[in-house]
């Protein structure tokens, strides 16, 4: 990317954008388009641990609803992360594009996807990825790297695996592994500047429980100082 794009972000509009979800959108498929870092759709995680101390990991954002007001992630709910998630089921976000001098923030509440739409997607992942989602007791301790060598070997071969090839059925979904969605309560859209006068867009709504997931109130947007 050639240096000067990196040292001259455009600000936010002058007039904050009465949703958010256009802006956040160009900037992820820029990141994307642009590949300003290997895995752009890479967003930190952070959670509240049962014990009430924070925990963050980087996940990928797996999908984008501006409709419905959410981002997506999948895992293993048995992790570390999982069982946060269970004790407390919300979540802040944060993707950091560092050459675009962009981040986003975000905060909301979170809810678990079904199994048949969990299923639906596990079945688009790679194979070695479906392996891994077996083999793998996540975030649990382990004698040695060999050990977890021969888990794999031992789950390719119950799934007939060979060579890195499926030769037998389609490999099922784990049962405890699965989607997650966020739903967006509040986003911060955040500009490097000259000077130091970082650029910083916050919107707000109230999110009211609806069935499997949440109705949305109004955008509230507001300029913070840097």
């Amino acid at each position: 990317m050639p240096p000067e794009e990196v040292l001259k972000p455009q600000p936010l509009p002058a007039q904050l954008p009465a949703e958010p979800w256009g802006l956040f959108q160009s900037w992820l498929d820029e990141a994307t388009s642009k590949r300003v870092q290997p895995h752009p759709t890479t967003m930190t995680l952070a959670l509240v641990e049962p014990d009430g101390r924070p925990s963050a990991r980087q996940v990928i954002c797996r999908g984008v609803d501006s409709e419905q007001g959410w981002l997506a992630f999948y895992t293993n709910r048995r992790s570390r992360k999982g069982r946060a998630l269970a004790a407390l089921s919300y979540a802040a976000l944060v993707f950091h594009w560092d050459f675009l001098k962009r981040q986003v923030r975000i905060e909301g509440p979170v809810t678990s996807m079904s199994a048949a739409e969990s299923d639906a997607y596990f079945a688009t992942r790679p194979l070695d990825a479906q392996i891994s989602a077996w083999s793998s007791d996540q975030s649990e301790p382990i004698p040695s790297r060999d050990a977890l060598l021969e888990k794999v070997a031992a789950i390719e071969k119950r799934f007939g695996v060979q060579d890195g090839q499926q030769t037998d059925a389609r490999i099922p979904r784990p049962p405890h592994w699965g989607g997650y969605r966020v739903w967006v309560e509040q986003i911060e859209l955040w500009v490097g500047q000259p000077g130091r006068n970082h650029d910083r867009g916050l919107w707000t709504r109230t999110l009211t429980p609806d069935g499997e997931g949440f109705k949305a109130g109004a955008w509230q947007a507001t300029r913070l100082q840097p």
